[in-house]
Formats: structure tokens, sequence, C-alpha cells
């Protein structure tokens, strides 16, 4: 199991998962969002190449609308 903290929060995941992955289980459907992995942006375009390891720190920023 990987214990990665996800926007401050602890969560478990099984031990091959990958950054695409993660984001199939984030309520992130029809979002514009953003991805940062231990202090690094990651583009949308590495996310299933993105190995995710014990112990990672991630923020997920979500793009909101205004005017």
């Amino acid at each position: 199991m990987l214990t990665l903290q996800i926007n401050g929060e602890q969560k478990q995941f099984p031990a091959d998962f990958n950054l695409a992955a993660l984001v199939n289980t984030l309520p992130l459907s029809g979002k514009r969002f953003a991805i940062e992995l231990n202090g690094e942006i990651v583009p949308k375009g590495s996310h299933a190449t993105t190995r995710l390891q014990d112990g990672d720190k991630l923020e997920v920023v979500v793009a909101v609308g205004g005017g």
C-alpha cells in the first residue's frame, strides 16, 4: 500500500499506482485542474507515466471561473 498526502489529507492506495490512476479516483471529471507532486507541477501528458511513491505529497488545484 502507498500512503499519499493529498491536499494535506493522508490516503492509501494500491502499491502499483500512477498519477493517471489517482486522477481517475478523484472527483475531477469535466473540471480543469493541475497537480503538484512534491512541489513540482506535473504536465497532464505525463500523468500516465508518473509513478507514485509511498510518502508523496500532492496538491490538486481545480480552476474556478468567474467574471
